[in-house]
């Protein structure tokens, strides 16, 4: 799971709610971790290699959306797998992990491992976090008809720049001047918990407002691109806005017990003594929120890719297909052709009056197409009813 209790526990002179998440049955706290990590990972992994029987999807162009949702499903890959590793080694060594409690201890390689692989979760699954909101800002200008491909340069530029600053700069406030007096005060910790919390909190925020604000301007597209608004139409619209209802639904789901949890945990700090029976509920609410986490923060790779595609099916294609080469389609096309000139075409003019009138609805439906990527039946329905792609 990813918290920022994680790089605090590093601290020898942890504070006393950190202490009590993180030694409540560590054993079974670390196989929940590894197994809901390894399940999310196989059923990710299957969910984005290619179907037996599977037509490639039609798209007009590429776009930075489906490379967008793409790398939101390697952050949640690799932070798996950085919380496999993690558990697996609290698991399997730990007279090694015991070590990190040590003040002034001569061996490093404990908290260096727990540094490490602390900020390997925090960067992957904040990177993740700041993919989400590029992806929804994409959306938006897509439909406004002003992103593309280029943009993906600057996404990547923001996504990784903001999550590397974040998390180094969170860890070395909460490590300054050193592992050993880290945690002597909130100054310490309490912007390490903004920088992780900040990227989590901007897409449960601002998200759902820019998938309302894309959803509104679809219907608008839709309605503009043959003048009236079919119940076809109608019933895209409706399948983009579901999309995004999902996507938000399996982030609030995945994530929600993080904010309660350390929500729990700071009024925990706050107390004289946490061990106080009054505080007995809230102790074991805290407790319950942090096992939740190692289940639902794992989960979140295999969710997202059913919110994006939904179930692909089970059937892997594993076969090396020999891609056509382009000058083999160009030279065979050219077999048999008249190699006299053509005759005059008078329709030409016809077809040249077309490009201005059928150029806004290519674009609308490159549009829509891009938002609706992954959904076979959308895509179908609007290569059926555009004219843009009937002929294709």
């Amino acid at each position: 799971m990813a918290s920022p209790r994680l790089e605090t526990y590093c601290c020898p002179n942890r504070d006393a709610a950190t202490r009590l998440v993180m030694n409540f049955q560590p054993e079974v706290f670390c196989g929940v971790c590894i197994g809901s990590a390894s399940v999310s990972l196989l059923l990710t992994i299957l969910q984005l290699l290619p179907k037996k029987g599977q037509s490639p999807r039609k798209m007009p162009k590429a776009s930075s959306s489906s490379t967008i949702l793409l790398l939101i499903s390697i952050c949640d890959i690799l932070g798996g797998l950085g919380m496999i590793f993690r558990s697996s080694v609290w698991l399997g060594f730990p007279g090694f992990i015991a070590n990190i409690s040590v003040v002034n201890g001569t061996d490093v390689w404990p908290s260096a491992f727990c540094v490490g692989s602390a900020m390997w979760i925090q960067l992957l699954y904040s990177a993740g976090f700041w993919w989400l909101f590029c992806y929804a800002v994409d959306s938006y200008l897509v439909v406004r008809r002003s992103a593309g491909l280029s943009t993906i340069v600057l996404y990547h530029m923001m996504t990784w720049g903001l999550a590397a600053m974040l998390c180094v700069e969170g860890i070395a406030l909460l490590y300054y001047p050193s592992l050993s007096s880290c945690e002597n005060g909130l100054e310490h910790a309490v912007p390490h918990y903004i920088t992780t919390y900040a990227p989590l909190l901007l897409v449960l925020v601002v998200n759902p407002i820019l998938f309302r604000r894309t959803v509104s301007a679809v219907a608008s597209l839709l309605k503009g691109r043959q003048g009236i608004y079919t119940e076809n139409e109608r019933r895209l619209g409706t399948e983009i806005q579901i999309r995004f209802f999902k996507i938000m639904l399996v982030f609030i789901i995945c994530w929600s017990s993080n904010i309660i949890n350390e929500s729990l945990l700071f009024y925990l700090e706050m107390q004289p003594d946490i061990s106080e029976m009054h505080l007995k509920n809230i102790r074991s609410a805290a407790l319950i929120t942090w096992i939740i986490m190692g289940v639902l923060n794992p989960m979140q790779g295999f969710l997202f890719t059913l919110a994006f595609y939904g179930w692909t099916g089970w059937r892997v294609e594993l076969k090396w297909r020999k891609r056509e080469i382009p000058w083999e389609s160009m030279s065979s096309s050219t077999v048999g052709e008249n190699t006299y000139p053509s005759p005059v075409n008078y329709q030409s003019n016809i077809h040249d009056s077309k490009k201005v009138t059928t150029r806004d609805s290519q674009q609308t439906d490159d549009a829509i197409s891009m938002l609706s990527e992954g959904n076979t039946s959308s895509d179908d329905r609007l290569t059926r009813n555009s004219p843009i792609y009937q002929g294709w």
